[in-house]
Formats: structure tokens, C-alpha cells, sequence
């Protein structure tokens, strides 16, 4: 089956995986769109009960049966070969097509499509630009891979050309998609147990860029040389930003006590105006330059660019602040690479502290073990390093890595860290040990927030 999102509405589509923070909005979309929808996962969620709502038939658990007179099955890269609505649908003749895929042909239907790349920083880029093109009243369709309070969750049906999504790299996904402008935030290496290498992923994104067609437009950051690299190869129009010699650029910068920036943003020579941001770190500032470089694109006045700013948030998980108890600041953030994980706690250190307790779940034996080093290097904001065990996600342990071997190497490099190998243990340690004024981060892209969670409920109910 070819699918066409615009000739193909008497299809019925169905969802292996519905629940989840990409797949729920692809079959939102289709709802809204007159599609017949079912889906699976596996469990009930604030999301499936909000599509049932919708009219999507879904099924809790994965079974044969769920395939009921349907044209096509969507799946995600996480969704095993030996699934069983999966085998059933080959069996069946049944066409399959996978997230990426599906997404690229939605995106076909809309004319400005807008596609967010990039290693880090990806969903809090998308929030911004959410924000803007809301305040500018673009009736965008957005998909963000986080939950927004401006859209009420993590995507919106918008009935306007503008369609607005992260363009994920994990196994050239973003390679199937239609972007009018991309946007790539920074390159780095990831995703190792499918990339050869650095300089497999940079080519990746150079393939990226050469999707987008020679009217549209290229925004990257050039303080990083590989997205200069891309930059400087691309054929369509470019629009570059940094701190120096961009396009656009910051100026004049000053922080709040809650680590939040403010700024002058000039085109060129030309001041456009006073920047003030709701969301704190110096990587902030960046993400909020690629959004404006995003708006100026589509002439966006400069009042909603502004407004669209200070009032967005970012995302949950994205330096979330999850409460304050006995004067203890308790933050959440998704932050599961070194370089992110840098970046959240130099944000961390720009708030006024006693100290720093970084409670981190390391994401995925494959990451934890090919960035092993640059995971040694990226805690020396942290006054304490509670290291809990590595969360498999899609992976098995091999028995080749573990947490207790990090804890070690930070233990080296004279780091204060402590291995704990639960929630519970991980809770008890950071009740003994805080005090009045420090901060306790949770840091991690699994379940690590359950401490943080635990910790405010408990001392709240004291």
C-alpha cells in the first residue's frame, strides 16, 4: 500500500504501540482527518483513554485479534520482529510500514513542513517554536516527543500548512521525512549500537539537509563544525546562528536566580529585540535562537516571537521542577547523554545551592558502554553522584558493562558517588544526606523521577 494521506481516508490504520509519545499523535492526526483508527499497547495511559475519546478503537495488550478489518499496520523501531499482530499482519498480506515512513507521507500533505533535529535539545526547540507559531496565530499541527502545557500534551491538529516535528536520527529515521526547513541543533555521537561512528552520523545528517528543497531553508548552529559542515554543503537557503559570526546572534547575556536568560538577538548587525527566556541554562539561549531563526522565515512579527518565549516552559522532563520541600529544590530532566547531562547541571549550578545531588539512571548498555569515558567526564557539577543501575530500555544485558563499573571510574576521578541498585535505596540515601538549600536532581531518560516523586510525597505528608 502506498498511502496517501489526502486520497486514502477511507483506509483504516492501525497502531502497534498507540500509546506511545510519537505514535499517539500520528493517529490523532488521522482521526481528525476522517481515517478509521485501532491501535494496541501495553497498558491503559492518560493518552489511549484520550484517543478512545476521539473515536480510535484501542486494545490493551498485543494479540492477533486486535487486526480487525485494516488496511495497514504502523509500528515503531521498539516493536519486536516476533510480535504477534505483527506476524499476524504478514500472515495476513496485511501492508506494514514503520513510524518514520508513516510520518514522511503525513508530512506529504502539508506544504511548510518543519522538522527538528539534532542530538539534544530537539523536543525543547519544538516547544518554542510551538509557542511562537501559536502566538502568531499559524494553526500549526504539531508533534513534540514530550508533554506540552501550551498544547495540552504532545501534539496538536492544527487546519494550516504548517506542520511542525522532531526529525529523530535513530536509524535514519529522519531520512524519510519531507522538511521544508530543517533545523539542526548539533551532532554528536550517539546511537552506537547502529551508527558506525561519528563520521557515520554526521553523513547522516548531510543526507538530512539534502531533503530539504532548494526554495526551502537550512537553520543550524555554527559553533558546532559539523553542523557548519552540513551548513556550508547545503543547496537550499541557510540560515545559521551562535554566539559569533551567525546569522543570528545573542548578545548582552545575563541570567536570573532561576538560571533563566535574558538577551539582545540581532540579524546581522541589526538588533530585533530584548529576549527573556522561561526556560533556564545557557543551552536554552541556543535552542531560542534556532526558533527565531525559524520565525524570521516565515516573516513571524516580532511580538510573537517574544511573548511566544518568555511564556514557553519547555516540556516536561526537559529541567522540569517537580516541588519544593524543607527549602529542597527537587528538578527532573531527561537528560541521558554526556553532553546533556553537562548542560543540566551547569544550568543547575546558576541557581542559588548549598549542593548539588544528581541521582542518575544511566539509558541502554550500548550508550552507557561506548560513551563510557565521556560519561566519567560529565559529572564535575555534581557535589554527589547517586548512581543507580543502567535502564535496559530495548536492550539486553550482556554482562560487558554495569553502573558499578562507572561508579568506579568516577570514584577515580574524585568524584563523590555512591552505587545504588533501586528506587528505595536511592531514596533512603538522599533522606539522610539533604539539607536545607540543596538541589536534588533527577537525571535520566527511564524512571529515575520515581525518586524524586517519592521523596517530595513522603516529606510533604511529614
Amino acid at each position: 500500500m502506498s498511502f496517501d494521506f489526502i486520497k486514502d481516508r477511507d483506509k483504516k490504520v492501525h497502531f502497534i504501540g498507540i500509546g506511545g509519545i510519537s505514535m499517539s499523535g500520528l493517529a490523532a492526526i488521522l482521526l481528525n482527518s476522517g481515517f478509521k483508527v485501532s491501535g494496541s499497547d501495553f497498558k491503559e495511559s492518560k493518552i489511549t483513554k484520550k484517543l478512545e475519546l476521539s473515536g480510535a478503537e484501542v486494545y490493551i495488550g498485543h494479540k492477533k485479534e486486535n487486526i480487525k478489518d485494516v488496511d495497514l499496520v504502523v509500528y515503531t523501531a521498539a516493536i519486536p520482529a516476533n510480535n504477534p499482530e505483527i506476524i499476524y499482519a504478514k500472515e495476513q498480506n496485511i501492508d506494514l510500514m514503520d513510524r518514520a515512513e508513516f510520518l514522511g507521507k503525513i508530512m506529504k500533505g502539508h506544504k511548510y513542513n518543519i522538522a527538528v533535529a539534532g542530538t539534544h535539545g530537539k523536543t525543547t526547540c519544538t516547544s518554542m517554536i510551538s509557542n511562537i507559531a501559536l502566538k502568531a496565530n499559524l494553526d500549526p499541527t504539531i508533534l513534540v516527543g514530550g508533554e506540552l502545557d501550551a498544547i495540552g500534551g504532545n501534539f496538536r491538529i492544527g487546519n494550516s500548512d504548517f506542520f511542525l516535528t522532531e526529525a529523530c536520527e535513530y536509524k535514519r529515521s529522519f531520512l524519510k521525512f519531507f522538511p521544508y526547513v530543517g533545523v539542526i541543533l548539533n551532532i554528536d555521537a550517539d546511537h552506537l549500537d547502529y551508527y558506525k561512528d561519528i563520521d557515520d552520523i554526521a553523513d547522516t545528517f548531510l543526507q538530512f539537509s539534502k531533503l530539504i528543497p532548494t526554495d526551502g531553508y537550512l537553520v543550524g548552529y555554527n559553533g558546532d563544525s559539523r553542523v557548519k559542515d552540513v551548513i556550508s554543503k547545503a543547496k537550499c537557503n541557510t540560515l545559521s546562528y551562535g554566539f559569533k559570526d551567525a546569522d543570528v546572534t545573542a548578545k548582552n547575556i545575563t541570567f536570573n536566580e532561576k538560571g533563566c536568560a535574558s538577551f539582545e538577538v540581532y540579524q546581522k548587525d541589526v538588533k530585533l529585540s530584548d529576549i527573556t527566556l522561561n526556560t533556564p541554562g545557557e543551552h536554552n539561549i541556543l535552542n531560542a535562537l534556532s526558533s527565531i531563526c525559524v520565525s524570521i522565515i516565515f516573516d513571524v512579527d516580532i511580538n510573537s516571537i517574544v511573548e511566544g518565549l518568555l511564556e514557553c516552559e519547555g516540556a516536561h522532563k526537559r529541567f522540569e521542577f517537580k516541588g519544593k520541600v524543607d527549602g529542597i529544590t527537587i528538578i527532573d530532566d531527561y537528560a541521558h547523554h554526556p553532553v546533556e547531562i553537562k548542560a543540566t547541571l551547569n544550568t543547575a549550578k546558576k541557581i542559588p545551592h548549598n549542593k548539588i545531588y544528581c541521582v542518575f539512571q544511566p539509558h541502554t548498555y550500548t550508550r552507557t558502554k561506548t560513551l563510557f569515558n565521556e560519561f566519567t567526564d560529565a559529572f564535575f557539577d555534581a557535589d554527589e553522584v547517586i548512581l543507580m543501575d543502567i535502564y535496559a530500555a530495548r536492550e539486553k544485558d550482556t554482562g560487558l558493562i554495569s553502573s558499578d563499573k562507572l561508579g568506579d571510574a568516577l570514584r577515580s576521578k574524585n568524584i563523590k558517588c555512591i552505587n545504588v541498585h533501586s528506587h528505595d535505596e536511592a531514596l533512603a540515601y538522599v533522606k539522610l544526606n539533604l539539607s536545607k538549600n540543596d538541589l536534588l536532581l533527577t537525571v535520566g531518560a527511564g524512571d529515575v523521577v520515581i525518586v524524586g516523586e517519592k521523596y517530595l510525597n513522603e516529606a510533604s505528608q511529614k
